[in-house]
């Protein structure tokens, strides 16, 4: 079978991302569509070892080649970051429960890969427009933070400021699952707004591979 890939375009054409639909946080933009698409077929030996994790590591090696099966236009968001910002017609809610069970895997795995980069790169990061001066601990800060403080919202978990780092991360991340698997049961209304269960999924994982990989990308460990 061949790999889901929704397009998204921003409304001014200015950034696209490009995101294998089944196989959250394998997403990657660019100024065009066809550098977007390229890019996310690029990392694909990148993303193996998350679907390794997973379990998942025979599905994704027998997968064919990449398929755009939507070409969307996403929010202004799109055109700023190129990053996909909404869900795509193949993420509506409530998920199938194969299917949410599959993603939930899939985010714990990227979530694990996360830890394992952080723990092995070097403190101080090379310097360069990537994030600009960051070294390791305000890319792990930045990223458990806004996942924690702004993403975990859309299914109720309110999280103080700061309250999710350090020894503190694991129960964070057992609340969060907690809460989606409550809202994919129905038991969680109005939080969502225009986003969808299984978008959040993705972004979180998205956000949490960007960064991993941001980290390998500027390593000063050798």
């Amino acid at each position: 079978m061949s790999i889901r890939v929704v397009l998204e375009r921003g409304p001014k054409g200015r950034k696209f991302a490009a995101f294998a639909v089944d196989w959250p946080g394998w997403s990657r933009g660019a100024t065009t569509a066809e550098a977007a698409l390229a890019t996310l077929a690029a990392y694909r030996e990148r993303y193996r070892p998350i679907a390794v994790r997973a379990g998942l590591g025979h599905t994704f090696a027998d997968s064919g080649p990449l398929e755009v099966v939507e070409d969307r236009v996403g929010p202004g968001s799109t055109d700023f970051w190129g990053i996909s910002f909404a869900p795509s017609s193949l993420e509506p809610d409530p998920m199938d429960a194969s299917e949410f069970a599959r993603k939930i895997e899939l985010l714990q795995a990227c979530w694990a890969y996360f830890d394992e980069v952080a723990a092995g790169v070097s403190a101080q990061m090379r310097k360069g427009p990537r994030g600009g001066g960051r070294d390791r601990d305000r890319i792990i800060s930045h990223t458990i933070r806004v996942e924690s403080e702004d993403f975990a919202k859309k299914v109720g978990l309110v999280i103080p400021e700061h309250s999710a780092l350090g020894p503190a991360l694991a129960p964070y991340r057992t609340r969060y699952l907690a809460a989606m698997a409550a809202y994919q049961r129905g038991e969680i209304k109005g939080a969502m707004r225009s986003w969808t269960l299984a978008y959040l999924v993705r972004h979180s994982a998205f956000h949490t591979m960007d960064h991993a990989w941001e980290m390998e990308d500027k390593d000063l460990s050798g």
